[in-house]
């Protein structure tokens, strides 16, 4: 008896919350995002997390870490150039050589003879240059070079800010879009159910035809608001998996809602 009591207990309940036993079936088998009642915020890695991926996912920022490195490059050349200006310089010949010999002695033509040897020949020198122009132009040249360094490295920084500025724009308007879509979302409800009724209304005869046109305007500017909507937070979400380069794989149950 305890137990037909219990059983019709609830199928009552179950007859007046239809929707409770479906609620509690999803929470309890899933953990998926909900985009009209979760929060974004609690799905997505931290801020700090999102700026450290945008700015290693930056091309910008990979093109301005190497032209740092090509310039500090470039300054241990100068700095080095003074090497050039003196140095060690040998050379090396090898061939055979013809020699023609003839003598003349008392009058007579003696033969002439033709010979030829092989013979090796070498150097080895120092040599020193003193260019006045690069001795007194040298320091400038460097300094040049320390410049041109800080210089690639304050753009860096400067890309790196404006990353910031945008991982930090997008987050807070994806947030911000996502619950202008939850308001919005209660109200396409609220603008649904008024147009079951005036449509009801409208049949029997209880509704003018000027006023079921209005609600029927009203409710159509409310679908069309939340799926303008709808849209900006599907676009602000991927433009900022775009920026960070991360996935939140939360995407495909946005885009089934």
């Amino acid at each position: 008896m305890i137990k037909m009591k219990k059983y019709a207990l609830t199928f009552f309940i179950a007859l007046l919350f239809p929707g409770a036993f479906v609620s509690m079936g999803r929470a309890q088998s899933s953990s998926s995002f909900d985009m009209f009642k979760d929060d974004i915020s609690e799905k997505l890695p931290g801020l700090s997390k999102l700026i450290d991926s945008a700015v290693a996912n930056s091309p910008e920022m990979q093109f301005g870490n190497l032209q740092v490195s090509i310039d500090k490059r470039n300054l241990h050349t100068i700095k080095s150039q003074w090497t050039n200006n003196f140095g060690v310089q040998a050379n090396y010949g090898y061939g055979t050589f013809d020699y023609l010999y003839n003598s003349t002695a008392g009058g007579n033509t003696p033969p002439t003879y033709t010979l030829n040897s092989s013979l090796s020949q070498y150097g080895v020198g120092a040599y020193l240059r003193i260019p006045f122009d690069q001795i007194f132009n040298r320091s400038n040249q460097v300094k040049m070079g320390h410049e041109v360094i800080e210089q690639a490295k304050t753009l860096v920084e400067t890309e790196n800010r404006k990353i910031r500025d945008q991982v930090i724009h997008l987050y807070n308007d994806l947030i911000l879009k996502q619950r202008l879509l939850q308001i919005k979302s209660r109200y396409l409800e609220t603008s649904r159910i008024n147009m079951q009724m005036a449509e009801k209304g409208f049949l029997n005869g209880t509704v003018s035809i000027d006023n079921y046109s209005q609600v029927t305007e009203i409710a159509t500017r409310t679908e069309s608001d939340f799926e303008m909507a709808k849209t900006e937070f599907l676009t602000s979400y991927m433009m900022l998996e775009e920026l960070t380069g991360m996935k939140f794989n939360i995407y495909n149950e946005i885009h089934k809602q």
